[in-house]
């Protein structure tokens, strides 16, 4: 079998149905699918999930204050962020180059100590934190410096960017932050 066959087949394999019974032409749909959809087109439908479910979990994250009413609502936005930050680590850490983990964890430390000078100063912060995150993660999509995180960088944007301008709305109506 030379490496062409051997290529086709992997790649038939791969794209077969799992179950017999869920068609035979399915690679050929596949394979046609990926020829004539335009390339912004099937981008944009590649995305359409991580973009949809980042701005639900956008809207839970900035209305997660009401499930702490204990703590400060700065204090809640400030964990929230931490917690978006340290996620990365986990992915470099999968990744398992050093380099990577080394910059990752420097980059979520930097996110870390904007929350935690947030929960003490202005709600800017929090604004500031979210936005510069959403923006590490536009870099990741583009870089795809830490390896297997496809979908994540463009949900993790769009929740960056969901509670970000829910909160600068809050801030430039008055919202308190303090509790």
């Amino acid at each position: 079998m030379s490496n062409a066959e051997h290529t086709q087949s992997l790649i038939s394999a791969v794209l077969a149905p799992a179950h017999p019974s869920q068609g035979a032409s399915r690679t050929n749909d596949i394979t046609e699918t990926r020829a004539t959809v335009p390339w912004p087109q099937a981008t944009m439908r590649a995305l359409a999930g991580p973009l949809i479910c980042g701005a639900v979990v956008g809207v839970i994250q900035a209305i997660s204050p009401l499930g702490f009413w204990w703590l400060a609502p700065k204090t809640v936005y400030a964990l929230g962020l931490t917690l978006i930050a340290a996620v990365y680590i986990g992915f470099s850490v999968a990744d398992g180059r050093w380099k990577v983990i080394a910059v990752e964890s420097s980059v979520a430390g930097f996110f870390v100590v904007i929350a935690a000078v947030s929960v003490g100063g202005s709600a800017w912060l929090l604004v500031l934190g979210l936005a510069g995150h959403g923006l590490k993660d536009l870099w990741q999509h583009r870089t795809q410096f830490v390896r297997n995180t496809r979908w994540w960088p463009p949900f993790c944007a769009t929740v960056d960017c969901v509670v970000a301008g829910i909160l600068t709305t809050a801030i430039l109506m008055g919202v308190s932050f303090h509790g």
